[in-house]
């Protein structure tokens, strides 16, 4: 896979980005809510994987908002966080298996670390994203605003210390709702 560059999401690459998360997920859902965050004009951080100038993956990392409780000196606070999480991620599936995907996630984490991002969560499969570093947010006190298995949402901390004393719920953008 040395052909493979990992590069920002051009305005030229809209269509292929859709077609991409379309036939990686063989259904428009994930394709859908990329284009409505585009669209809205939300701060994202968009990656392609291209191969002989097409584009045969996508990463995509949003911002949510982790709303909860931090103590202080003196009492309890509410606080609310501003973060990213990734998602969705896709590849073709004629590319998948070679790990574009990794080239994708490892390329985006360093993009969320250089535009001061100290945490960066996920929805997905635990026995695949540990190997970036994720963890589960569990035993952080950090759940997911969506019904999912305690194993299944984690989060890397790009940052030392991001996540102390940090407790809550992480709420994704509107778009993610009801998909």
């Amino acid at each position: 896979m040395n052909k493979i560059k990992i590069r920002a999401e051009r305005e030229g690459d809209i269509e292929a980005v859709h077609q991409v998360n379309a036939l990686a997920f063989r259904q428009e859902n994930e394709a859908q809510i990329v284009d409505k965050l585009r669209a809205r004009g939300v701060p994202l951080i968009s990656l392609v994987a291209v191969l002989d100038e097409q584009v045969v993956g996508h990463a995509l990392f949003s911002p949510v908002t982790v709303v909860g409780e931090a103590p202080t000196l003196s009492k309890v606070e509410e606080t609310v966080i501003s973060s990213i999480a990734l998602g969705p991620i896709g590849v073709l599936p004629e590319y998948q298996k070679q790990g574009i995907g990794g080239m994708l996630i490892r390329a985006g984490l360093e993009a969320c670390r250089d535009a001061g991002h100290g945490a960066v969560f996920v929805l997905g499969h635990s026995k695949y994203y540990p190997r970036f570093g994720f963890q589960p947010t569990k035993p952080h006190g950090i759940i997911c605003e969506f019904p999912a298995p305690p194993e299944a949402f984690m989060v890397v901390e790009l940052v030392p210390g991001t996540l102390a004393n940090l407790q809550g719920t992480v709420t994704y953008q509107p778009e993610f709702q009801g998909s």
